[in-house]
């Protein structure tokens, strides 16, 4: 019966009805699941699950364990033959089956021998369904035989002659290893000249005196057994032609004993293989291994070729000394002829290996278990392949098909077993046996007929998690015969699939390639054949993936720095991530340094092992997501190394060094420095710089200097240390290079020429007895040079010179080695002595009243007898005859530089006396003094008056006091004073101007207005003009006859609507008194000049100084409405304390108050305008009248 799985993935148009996706496949066998229930409830035939291998050696001393364990159901029963007959362990006591298997426990250490026991063994598992069969096991004990005992001559030789030692070790099993070994189990050293072959012979291709020794040993190794056996000692004794003379002279004549050739060079000739051609056989998947060892002086060397072909690249490989070759996993693509060519330098020989390979048995097709369901057709394939071609036969239930049971739905065709219209006595186990020459493959394969019902193994209401947009693998493990379909629904409505998103795997598993949030819910998977339907559910969820939003970055850092890397991650908030570092794909290093905190790594004082790769690997149970960033450790480079002197030349010199380590960020260049030992021990000064890609420099040097050099290393982190210094080096002696600098001639006495210059430095001399040659002469006589030899100094005194005469000088270098360069010729003066003549005809001119322009004559060059450094004039103010017994006159000096002949006297008082006189000015000191010159300033205009009073208030009077002006600046003329009243609302009424004489100090005021404030504006003059003035503000007093008469006349306080307009006034003052205290609290008092200044009227400008005028008045506090809630008490008369203000607030706090006359002190006592006065807020006494007139 033909069972179908099948995947249909087709897409289907709108108006086409859905189709549900199934599986089909075409069956040849249905392979039974492992799943434990399963097995539990199905018959199943014999499988041989573990058995000894076909080859299987025994240690003798150990019991014997031959393994067949076998599955099945029913459990299987086990039994063995031995040697092809039945092996009955029930008789031999010392052979016992192991419970539940078939393996075979031989007890052979209490008694017994293993050769007893050795043969062929073959196990059989049966149960009711069939019987399988183990490989054939052919069970040898190992065997570690004693060389035989042999004597061995020793071996003497001549130097360069070949020799082989054989070894020869006795035949066990499993094969020994050979070695070579002394007495003291060192192992002996092999080279191209001695090495071991693969027979385990020793080979010389020639012999060294060093090559004497008396313990040649050969080892075997027996691994089975764990032991070693030994060879006898081999002695090898070489001698020299000589020592070989000394020997057989006397016995040989002078040709024969010259004949001996074996100590010359000769061509290579092989040792082994013998002759030119050989032949070697291997089976397919062993290793194929040649070999050619030659022997020759000198030493040849081994050369592998293939003919018609290449030596396979990755399978080849040389051993002992190229002397082996050795393909690896060797098929019969490999055979062929194989050449190996030894060569020297006397000659080439060549050796040709035909290989030849064969194989045993192998795989192509090895039959596979089959289950069908009854009336099913299926086939068992068995195909191998080997060389020679291997036979196939069949067995049935460990019994040769050809005599087994009839079975009518079976039929073989060679390799292969065709089954049709199978019942359930079909079933058995069938055995393939493919064998050649060379080996036998056997195979196990059941044919099992079972009738079941659809099983879903899957666990039912499984959970997926699946991350979005990756595969999500839904699975559906089922089993039945005949082979169910499979169908696959979503949802609880039983929608079926019929996407082509969708993909079904043939083992039942429903594939979401790309998985989506919709994909999240229950799919349900139904399998079905013709005896029944089974169902499961599972359950889908998909997740978020996680991500790392903000990966580590890049980070270059400087030693002992501290880096951080930041690693955030975002994720499913049902999953917990986990977030692990790494380091180069390994585990961070074990270190306190390294701190996880959070999302960031820190490592705190990065040594050079910290640089590498840092990895941030976010984990949760679905996913994992890595990123990584790349931590550079820079330092200042290591200092070089290394350095060296070569082309040491007089001037010049060759330094070379080796680079320190850059610490990861590149050298850009070199910094040579260089020490002199002799002038300068200790201090090193800059000689070159080169490329970071230099390693020497070509330096120049300069003469009779020990030098010695040290390298600095410059990176963009900073410079290394300084390299060790170089060895030194003393360049010779040669003439100055150049002359000292900076030479200069000034005189420090009138008769004196000094000469100083900056001398040469040590590394500037060149040589040793380094002095000066000083000369000079008159620049403007025909004098020849004068000059002299000084040492080592910096100066030359040159006595006896006229006064200030110029002079040429030069300062020459010289020392043991010559003269420096002819010097440059400088010019100098001889001493200055003070000036002979005063400065002539010295005029002033007298500008205005503060400032004088002076002029002069120069004085002739040749009385200067000196630098001209200028002119100065002495300048002072003429005193009156008591000032000038008090104190000192006071002059002052202005001095003007170079040749001018004029000059300004500023700053000078008006209305004064002054003298000045000139003189000239040079290096040495001041000339004599010009005839004094006397000149007056005319009038300027008057400073203010030095104080104001205003005294005795009445009525309609004002008495004023002043002061003279400090400074007059002139003879005063007259005082002006201009007034004007200042009414309750803070408005200036017209101005008043009074002319006083110069005379007076004391003037009264007359018919003024009573109760008013009035604003005065005082100022002197002279003829030059009006001075400064200064203001005061006064107040007339009040009459109280007149108020108490105004009352009589109209007594509106017993008025309504005066009573209600009063209350309204109180609570205004009230709230302003409420503004005021707050005011006050803040630290504000109120200048009267902020007053003056706030409120202007328009009518009235201020005083200019230079013309007198008025400004206009401004006064911001007192410019507003006075203040109004002063009562009139029963009697009607007004008292000044009722008033809610009074001229206390002018004060400066408590101090401000009458005094016992009647007139004001503190603010009123002589302030500037432009001074501001300290007071409160009003300046105007409020009176009932006052209300009064406001209200009219």
């Amino acid at each position: 019966m033909l069972f179908k799985i099948m995947l249909r993935k087709k897409r289907l148009s709108a108006g086409r009805v859905p189709l549900v996706i199934f599986l089909c496949q075409v069956i040849s066998a249905l392979e039974v699941p492992l799943d434990p229930k399963l097995l539990e409830d199905l018959v199943q035939p014999p499988t041989i699950t573990q058995q000894s291998p076909k080859d299987y050696i025994i240690d003798p001393r150990e019991n014997i364990v031959i393994q067949c364990e076998a599955k099945g159901k029913p459990p299987p029963s086990f039994s063995w033959t031995r040697n092809g007959t039945h092996f009955d362990i029930d008789k031999d006591p010392l052979v016992t089956m192991k419970p539940g298997s078939g393996t075979l426990i031989i007890n052979i250490m209490s008694e017994g021998k293993a050769e007893t026991y050795e043969g062929i063994y073959q196990c059989t598992a049966r149960n009711e369904r069939g019987a399988a069969i183990s490989n054939n096991i052919v069970v040898r004990p190992s065997r570690s035989p004693l060389w035989t005992k042999e004597k061995l001559e020793p071996l003497t030789l001549q130097n360069g002659q070949p020799l082989v030692l054989p070894c020869r070790p006795p035949i066990g099993l499993p094969p020994a290893i050979i070695f070579w070994m002394d007495n003291s189990f060192q192992r002996l050293p092999q080279s191209e000249r001695v090495s071991q072959g693969l027979n385990g012979d020793l080979y010389f291709s020639n012999v060294l005196p060093e090559d004497t020794r008396e313990d040649y040993i050969c080892y075997a190794r027996f691994n089975h057994t764990q032991t070693i056996q030994q060879k006898q000692p081999i002695s090898v004794k070489v001698i020299s032609v000589d020592e070989l003379n000394d020997t057989i002279a006397a016995n040989l004549s002078d040709t024969e004993f010259y004949g001996a050739k074996s100590s010359r060079e000769r061509p290579p000739s092989f040792l082994t293989p013998q002759g030119n051609t050989s032949h070697k056989e291997e089976l397919r998947g062993n290793v194929l291994s040649l070999e050619c060892i030659a022997e020759g002086l000198p030493t040849p060397i081994i050369y592998w070729v293939k003919e018609d072909g290449t030596l396979p690249i990755n399978r080849t490989f040389y051993r002992n000394f190229k002397k082996t070759l050795q393909i690896i996993h060797v098929s019969e693509a490999d055979s062929g002829n194989y050449q190996c060519i030894a060569k020297n330098a006397l000659g080439a020989i060549h050796h040709t290996i035909s290989v030849t390979v064969k194989a045993a048995p192998y795989w192509i097709m090895a039959p596979q278990n089959l289950v069908l369901s009854p009336g099913e057709d299926g086939s068992l394939i068995c195909r191998a392949n080997g060389n020679p071609k291997p036979r196939i036969s069949w067995l049935t239930n460990g019994v040769p098909t050809e005599i087994a049971p009839d079975d009518p739905s079976r039929k073989i065709d060679g390799d292969t077993i065709i089954f049709s219209n199978v019942q359930e006595r079909s079933s058995a186990v069938y055995q393939c046996n493919a064998s050649n020459e060379y080996g036998y493959l056997l195979a196990n394969a059941f044919v099992n007929v079972l009738a079941e019902p659809p099983r879903i193994l899957t666990s039912a209401n499984t959970l997926y998690q699946v991350i979005a947009n990756r595969p999500a693998l839904l699975d559906c493990a089922f089993f039945g015969s005949p082979l169910p379909t499979i169908e696959w629904f979503k949802g609880t409505k039983g929608r079926a699939l019929h996407e082509d998103i969708y993909v079904l795997h043939e083992n039942g598993t429903l594939e979401i390639p790309v998985a989506q949030k919709d994909s999240t819910g229950t799919y349900t998977c139904v399998a079905r054949n013709k005896l029944g339907m089974a169902k499961n559910e599972v359950h889908l969820e998909i997740k978020d993936p996680t991500r790392i939003i903000k990966q580590p970055e890049y980070a270059v850092v400087q030693r002992g720095s501290t880096v951080s890397f930041e690693c955030k991650v975002r994720h499913d908030y049902t999953l917990i991530p986990t977030v692990t570092w790494l380091k180069d794909n390994g585990e961070l290093p074990n270190d306190e340094r390294f701190t996880v905190d959070k999302d960031l790594l820190v490592v705190a004082d990065v040594s050079d092992d910290d640089g590498g790769t840092y990895t941030c690997v976010a984990n949760t149970t679905l996913d994992k997501v890595s990123a990584s960033a790349v931590l550079s450790v820079v330092d200042v480079p290591n200092p070089p190394f290394d350095l060296e002197l070569t082309n040491q030349l007089d001037k010049s010199v060759q330094l070379s060094w080796t680079p320190g380590d850059d610490n990861n960020s590149p050298i850009t260049k070199f910094i040579i420095e260089y020490e002199d030992g002799m002038h300068e021990a200790g201090l090193w000064h800059h000689q070159a710089e080169v490329s970071g890609t230099q390693t020497t420099a070509q330096l120049q040097l300069s003469p009779y200097v020990n030098y010695s050099f040290r390298v600095t290393a410059v990176n963009s982190i900073g410079r290394s240390l300084p390299s060790e210094a170089s060895e030194q080096y003393l360049t010779k002696a040669a003439e100055p290079e150049k002359n000292p600098t900076a030479v200069e001639g000034l005189g420090s006495e009138p008769d004196n020429l000094v000469i100083t210059w900056k001398p040469l430095n040590g590394f500037e001399s060149n040589g040793p007895g380094l002095q000066y040659k000083v000369s000079w002469r008159q620049k403007d006589g025909d004098d020849e040079w004068t000059s002299v030899l000084v040492a080592n100094v910096s100066k030359y005194i040159v006595s006896g010179t006229p006064t200030f005469v110029p002079y040429l000088i030069k300062v020459q270098a010289l020392n043991d080695a010559g003269f420096a360069p002819e010097p440059a010729v400088v010019m100098g003066h001889s001493g200055e002595d003070l000036p002979m003549v005063a400065p002539g005809n010295v005029r002033v001119n007298v500008v205005n009243s503060t400032l004088a322009e002076v002029h002069w004559d120069p004085v002739p060059l040749k009385s200067i007898r000196g630098h001209l450094q200028g002119y100065r004039i002495y300048y002072w103010k003429a005193q009156s005859s008591s000032k000038r017994n008090r104190r000192h006159i006071e002059k002052k000096i202005l001095t003007f530089q170079g040749s001018k002949t004029h000059g300004m006297l500023p700053g000078l008082e008006p209305f004064s006396h002054y003298t000045l006189n000139v003189r000239v000015v040079n290096g040495k000191g001041e000339g004599p003094a010009s005839p004094d010159r006397a000149f007056h300033t005319p009038e300027g205009v008057p400073s203010a008056p030095s104080s104001l009073k205003i005294l005795n208030p009445t009525l309609d009077s004002l008495t004023l006091e002043w002061d003279p002006p400090s400074h007059p600046n002139g003879i005063l003329t007259e005082y002006t004073l201009k007034y004007q009243p200042i009414n309750s609302t803070h408005e200036l009424g017209p101005v008043v101007d009074l002319k006083i004489p110069a005379n007076k100090t004391r003037w009264t005021l007359k018919n003024l207005n009573f109760s008013t404030r009035y604003k005065f504006y005082f100022y002197a003059q002279t003829s030059a003009g009006s001075g400064s003035q200064i203001t005061e503000e006064a107040i007339t007093t009040v009459d109280e006859g007149k108020l108490a008469m105004a009352s009589r006349q109209v007594d509106i306080a017993t008025q309504g609507w005066f009573i209600g307009l009063m209350c309204a006034v109180a609570l205004l003052i009230l709230i302003l008194l409420i503004v005021c205290f707050i005011r006050r609290n803040k630290g504000g008092k109120y200048p009267v000049k902020e007053k003056e200044d706030a409120h202007a009227d328009p009518e009235i400008q201020p005083m200019k100084e230079d013309d007198g005028t008025f400004g206009e008045y401004s006064d911001a506090e007192d410019h507003k409405p006075l203040k109004k809630g002063s009562r009139t008490p029963s009697d009607r008369t007004v008292k000044k304390e009722d008033s809610d203000d009074s001229l206390v607030d002018y004060g400066e706090g408590v101090n401000g108050q009458f005094n016992e006359d009647g007139s004001f002190i503190g603010q009123y006592s002589g302030k500037k305008e432009k001074e501001p006065a300290e007071g409160n807020e009003s300046s105007e006494a409020p009176s009932p009248v006052n209300a009064m007139n406001s209200f009219v």
